[in-house]
């Protein structure tokens, strides 16, 4: 026999093994669409931005969080021929912000320079170009290869 016992917000079940056995009764719930709370992707079925999107990767929350709005919402509602054309203003106002905090914010490049060099920085044994063009006399298809050449 379970037992029930709440705690707080939580509500805890305990279940015997007789329970498991038994099929389970449960409905599922289908999902609401118009949930604000349910991951709807970038564009809500309304046709609206989803600012809590995950993909975007909390630029709408952060210190160039109106700006970022502001252009992208620009993009996404814009009808000129060339979408998006008539928000250049916009995204020059998101870049400045953006070169506002490297820190948070840095360049694609100096990302992957500085990833770069941090990789490089701990390799432990340093290159030596010289070190592949000797012959390995160890190597047993190198001298078969120099003989078949000689004959």
């Amino acid at each position: 026999m379970s037992s029930v016992r709440q705690e707080g917000k939580d509500k805890i079940i305990f279940v015997t093994k007789e329970d498991h056995e038994t099929p389970s009764s449960a409905e599922l719930v289908e999902e609401d669409p118009n949930d604000p709370y349910e991951e709807q992707g970038l564009i809500l079925p309304s046709g609206e931005i989803n600012w809590n999107c995950p993909c975007l990767g909390g630029m709408a929350s952060g210190p160039c969080g109106t700006e970022f709005k502001d252009a992208f919402s620009c993009f996404h509602y814009s009808k000129e021929e060339v979408k998006g054309s008539d928000c250049l203003e916009q995204f020059r106002t998101m870049q400045e912000c953006l070169q506002r905090y490297p820190e948070l914010y840095p360049k694609e490049d100096d990302a992957q320079s500085s990833q770069a060099s941090e990789e490089s920085a701990g390799s432990a044994e340093p290159s030596d170009p010289a070190a592949g063009s000797e012959k390995d006399s160890s190597d047993p298809t190198l001298s078969n290869t120099e003989s078949s050449a000689e004959s």
